[in-house]
């Protein structure tokens, strides 16, 4: 199986053999419609949330009794809330905060998986034990229950919420990490570095963090819809994003008692949420199958 540390070796025909493993990938995943449809779908949410507030004909705050629960029209194209505000430019605003939900969740998460992962998959012995047993007890939850109890101590508000999926994702993490370590730590490129008296920290570092990153990048890939999706789920019951911040699932929990007679209150915020979780899951999916050796060959 080739690496992404051998790929960086001195050697010449290592390089040339990780190049080769890069470029094959690239264009097989170059080769995917679900890698298109997935990269499209990123890439304008992408810019509609750095254009935020070029592209929003209105305020998003801005509230207008006198045009409460508007339908869709060419001044309001998705229609208004129950206070009169544009739902056009909430939806857009709700691109940059579900971008920033999703990496701050991410970036936690890996954090804190990847590293206990690191220590637990090559040093082994008891640091091994206690971090996979209580890796196992954050298992026992399903992620969104666990979610929901760690929002439900921590407060309602957005960022608590992150944290709260955060802390009942980074498990995921670690396991996945350490099974990867615990085969690597037997490869003989690592059994070399130790021969030459490489110290703990520069293996990690250097030899072995780069042969999971890969690995890590791909789960990440698919993880950022869900970690969206887990966030905006909290915020529906009340224990994310607090109104009257353009948030998609606070948006939704407030126009649940307005889904007969204004339909568009609820539908816009939903799509933009299902669209969302549809672009990263096809991307992260074809990401993992032209990346990951394994599917690559058994296929």
């Amino acid at each position: 199986m080739l690496s992404w540390t051998r790929a960086s070796d001195t050697s010449t025909g290592a390089g040339v053999a990780g190049a080769s493993f890069l470029d094959l990938s690239l264009r097989r995943l170059g080769h995917m419609p679900a890698a298109w449809i997935g990269g499209v779908i990123v890439l304008v949410l992408l810019a509609v949330a750095l254009a935020g507030k070029a592209v929003a004909p209105f305020d998003p705050l801005r509230i207008v009794p006198a045009d409460k629960l508007l339908s869709a029209s060419p001044a309001h194209l998705f229609g208004t809330d129950d206070l009169g505000r544009d739902l056009l430019s909430r939806v857009i605003a709700g691109a940059r905060i579900s971008l920033l939900v999703g990496a701050l969740v991410l970036a936690i998460a890996m954090s804190v998986g990847v590293g206990l992962g690191l220590v637990a998959g090559y040093w082994g012995g008891w640091m091994d034990e206690a971090i996979m047993r209580t890796t196992d007890v954050f298992l026992a939850f399903p992620r969104l229950v666990l979610a929901i109890a760690i929002a439900a101590t921590l407060g309602p508000g957005l960022y608590n919420a992150m944290v709260a999926v955060a802390l009942s994702w980074w498990p995921w993490y670690t396991r996945l990490v350490r099974g990867r370590l615990l085969s690597l730590r037997e490869e003989e490129f690592v059994l070399a570095v130790v021969s030459l008296g490489a110290g703990r920290p520069r293996i990690l570092l250097r030899h072995l963090l780069p042969n999971v990153a890969t690995t890590v990048v791909i789960q990440a890939s698919i993880d950022f819809g869900y970690a969206i999706l887990a966030t905006a789920s909290l915020s529906f019951i009340g224990l994310g994003a607090q109104p009257p911040t353009p948030e998609w699932g606070s948006m939704i929990a407030q126009a649940r008692s307005y889904m007969i007679d204004a339909w568009w209150y609820p539908t816009f915020p939903g799509l933009a949420i299902f669209v969302t979780v549809l672009g990263f899951n096809l991307l992260g999916d074809a990401v993992r199958d032209a990346f990951d050796p394994r599917l690559r060959s058994s296929r």
